[in-house]
């Protein structure tokens, strides 16, 4: 072999190990993500057991303190063979809507449903999308072990909401994607519309408001350009959209 073309392949091999390729979560991420979401779900829903006033509202609770406890156990264990970090409290956001639900004085049921179907939405995402690419072997078994429970949760909280209108919409995992956003109540916040794009491939999110129609815009990189994004309420990405 040409000494340059050996040199040439030694040095690629090198920059290989050096740089192996990065899924689209890596473990630590997924960890961090799942973590703070499932402290969330506990926190909040002992709020609910206690300050929620309709009776399904406080069954769903119970269950979520109870199967969201064990998950997080079991999360633990899993990361500490692993040798990965798990943050012990909730991230900003997170703690942002703890307060905004004890802070409430009345009508606590929907703004802790809304909270939940988007808190759902989002971890329906992050497991199923772990569960397909995740890194690491033993969280992504642990993702697709928990996902069925999470979407079990996801149509609870979805038909708690249906029974209220006044309750703003949150896509299933079975509703077909539309071709335009759909207006209608939003009930992300800026924090979580925000992930939810950058789940979607986009970086550099900037800009993001709600308009009247309920419709998260703003701007967002993706493929080395600078596009226009939008997030309906049901949890929809939309490129090139004013």
């Amino acid at each position: 072999m040409n000494a340059r073309i050996l040199l040439a392949s030694l040095a690629f091999a090198v920059v290989s190990l050096a740089f192996p390729a990065v899924a689209a979560d890596s473990a630590q991420t997924f960890v961090d993500k799942a973590a703070v979401g499932g402290l969330f779900e506990v926190d909040s829903s002992k709020l609910a057991q206690n300050r929620a006033k309709d009776q399904q509202v406080k069954i769903f609770a119970e269950r979520m303190v109870a199967d969201h406890s064990a998950a997080n156990e079991k999360l633990k264990k899993i990361a500490s063979e692993q040798k990965l970090q798990v943050p012990a409290q909730p991230d900003a956001a997170h703690q942002s809507d703890l307060e905004k639900l004890q802070n409430t004085t009345t009508g606590f049921d929907q703004p802790y449903v809304e909270m939940q179907r988007s808190a759902h939405a989002d971890a329906v995402n992050l497991f199923q999308s772990y569960a397909r690419d995740g890194d690491n072997a033993s969280l992504k078994a642990f993702a697709a072990g928990i996902l069925p429970t999470l979407k079990t949760h996801q149509d609870m909280i979805e038909k708690i909401a249906a029974a209220n209108a006044a309750m703003p919409a949150v896509k299933s995992a079975s509703t077909p994607k539309p071709p335009a956003p759909v207006p209608g109540a939003n009930s992300f916040t800026e924090s979580q519309a925000k992930n939810r794009i950058q789940d979607a491939g986009y970086t550099d999110i900037s800009s993001l408001a709600k308009d009247g129609q309920g419709i998260w815009r703003g701007q967002a990189k993706k493929g080395g350009k600078t596009i226009s994004v939008a997030l309906d309420y049901q949890g929809n990405v939309f490129a090139g959209q004013q």
